[in-house]
């Protein structure tokens, strides 16, 4: 199965469409490198050239500097021609360092703090639009509510689908590391998507065994991040990180047996990695963080590149993926 990676596919029965392959913004936002305002631009400008529509941002990536750069970049755009979802739950603190993970290389000395209020839900999503100097986002995403399950259902959720009922957003959606609250959330009725990072690649299929199938039953689109595992996959004997910490010995030597099983069929490991969770039906997108022009024209050269179906027999035959899994 080909997937076209600038196909635009709709979220749920929202009318909000997403090309299937989109870009994941933490990296401009100085995840684990600087990156700077210039180069943060140019790698939105080669991706939009290159046929991406589809761009995901938070307040949390880089303290606002995620979003700051998006909007700068998206702007000049017709509005109309593409999608950007946002994130509420996390608040930036102005002024006031700390609650950022220590991954973000850019200090802009604020903090983030968590706010799964209704209020804070409204204004972190106003805060939001002000830094991207947009009137609205496409999609907005409850993000990472893990140890606020209660607060998430009661407050956050009806705040989001009634920023949804005013118009104020088109699609309703959450996004989670993990996949059993978020099946939880689907459970709810109100979201129109869900994005799950890490828990749907080439090396944990874990959202296979409640999520996806949940998601399917309820028409939920599903966006997929994480396709990398936060490097291993990229690179496996290079950037050896894995949930954005070092890679165990184990993690390692699986992901170099992939790596060496593509190359037998002249696949890079990324290309199967990026195309892999597409083959699932509630697969709408997958999102990949570029950081740089190079890495946006190398994010659609893997997601272009044929991939032949022995390939995907091999990694079976190796017990290196579940044959019940369902491939490209």
């Amino acid at each position: 199965m080909r997937v076209d990676p600038f196909e635009n596919v709709e979220l749920g029965a929202t009318g909000v469409t997403v090309t299937r392959l989109g870009m994941g913004l933490a990296p401009i936002g100085g995840l684990f490198a600087p990156v700077g305002d210039e180069a943060a631009v140019a790698a939105i400008d080669e991706a939009w050239r290159l046929g991406v529509r589809f761009f995901d941002t938070a307040p949390l990536y880089g303290a606002g500097l995620s979003e700051r750069r998006a909007g700068a970049a998206l702007r000049k755009r017709e509005r109309a021609k593409y999608t950007i979802a946002t994130k509420a739950g996390r608040r930036i603190r102005a002024g006031e360092p700390g609650g950022q993970p220590g991954i973000w290389a850019e200090p802009t000395g604020d903090g983030v703090e968590f706010d799964f209020s209704r209020a804070g839900i409204r204004s972190s999503y106003r805060e939001s639009l002000e830094r991207l100097g947009l009137d609205r986002t496409d999609v907005l995403h409850l993000h990472d509510p893990d140890d606020h399950h209660a607060e998430a259902v009661s407050c956050a959720l009806p705040e989001l689908a009634e920023l949804r009922r005013e118009g104020a957003v088109g699609a309703v959606s959450a996004g989670m590391n993990q996949s059993r609250m978020l099946t939880d959330l689907a459970r709810t009725g109100l979201l129109d998507s869900v994005l799950l990072a890490g828990r749907y690649s080439l090396l944990d299929q874990s959202g296979l065994a409640d999520l996806l199938p949940e998601c399917e039953r309820r028409g939920i689109s599903v966006i997929v991040g994480g396709v990398y595992n936060s490097g291993v996959l990229a690179d496996p004997w290079g950037r050896t990180t894995y949930d954005y910490r070092p890679a165990s010995s184990r993690v390692v030597a699986r992901a170099r047996a992939m790596a060496r099983l593509c190359n037998r069929h002249g696949v890079p490991l990324r290309a199967a990695a990026l195309q892999f969770p597409l083959a699932h039906p509630a697969v709408a997108s997958v999102l990949v963080g570029m950081r740089s022009a190079a890495e946006a024209s190398d994010a659609v050269a893997m997601a272009r590149l044929p991939i032949p179906g022995a390939l995907w027999r091999d990694l079976s035959d190796a017990w290196l993926l579940d044959p019940e899994i369902p491939v490209p």
